[in-house]
């Protein structure tokens, strides 16, 4: 007796009562005001900093296009219970042109931490964790690439940094689960897979701080939209 064809048929229920039970959370994300005006790093002090850019190099800490979209904000969920497992791959941070690339990104807890030195000179990396232990090390022009991890998920994002450079920053948050995004250059973000349920979103951006902005969505099949808007803080 042939059972394959009720076999495919449950798979086939399972693998669609998944799909179902997992929702998309997309938005947007921008300022509603002028923009501070953008400093210039100075980088003349290591002649191979200076000399591997044509142009000046501007703070990093707010990217807002003339729409007022904001980039590189990180959007996240809070308490979710997650028993999936940790990426293969792994997170990847680079240190070029004595800038550190992506200056925010998102990893999991556990996640191995690749860190890239793609510059012809010394940087000293410098993690600033809240519940994690720090890292502290150096990477001479000659070593390329070192590993890392953080055992334990952190309560908001921190920044790594750079003791040679002090212009040098990123900021990472370390999540016990895989909901998170950083928007992209037009202030769009989306987060895939999320298990159907009502959850808290978080939004941070670098210039506001522990000024985050907050919402809760109910995420159910297909896609939920929540868009984020920060607004500079009214004078007292």
């Amino acid at each position: 007796m042939n059972n394959s064809k009720p076999i495919i048929t449950l798979l086939t229920f399972i693998l669609l009562m998944v799909t179902i039970d997992a929702g998309t959370l997309k938005g947007h994300v921008k300022y509603d005001g002028k923009a501070p005006k953008k400093k210039r790093l100075r980088m003349d002090a290591d002649p191979v900093c200076g000399s591997s850019h044509s142009s000046p190099v501007l703070s990093e800490n707010f990217k807002m296009a003339s729409d007022g979209s904001m980039a590189e904000a990180l959007v996240y969920l809070k308490d979710v219970s997650y028993t999936g497992g940790v990426p293969s791959e792994p997170a990847v941070l680079d240190q070029k042109g004595c800038i550190y690339v992506p200056h925010v990104f998102g990893m999991m807890a556990g996640q191995d931490l690749l860190i890239k030195n793609s510059d012809a000179t010394l940087h000293n990396i410098h993690s600033m964790p809240k519940v994690n232990k720090e890292f502290n090390f150096a990477m001479p022009k000659v070593v390329k690439e070192k590993k890392s991890t953080f055992p334990k998920s952190e309560p908001t994002p921190f920044y790594i940094k750079c003791d040679v450079h002090p212009w040098m920053k990123s900021w990472v948050l370390v999540s016990d689960h895989p909901y998170y995004a950083v928007t992209d250059e037009s202030g769009n973000f989306s987060i895939e897979g999320i298990p159907s349920g009502t959850y808290e979103v978080v939004c941070w951006q670098e210039k506001f701080g522990k000024r985050t902005l907050t919402a809760k969505v109910t995420i159910g099949d297909g896609d939920t939209t929540k868009d984020f808007v920060f607004s500079r803080p009214k004078k007292k």
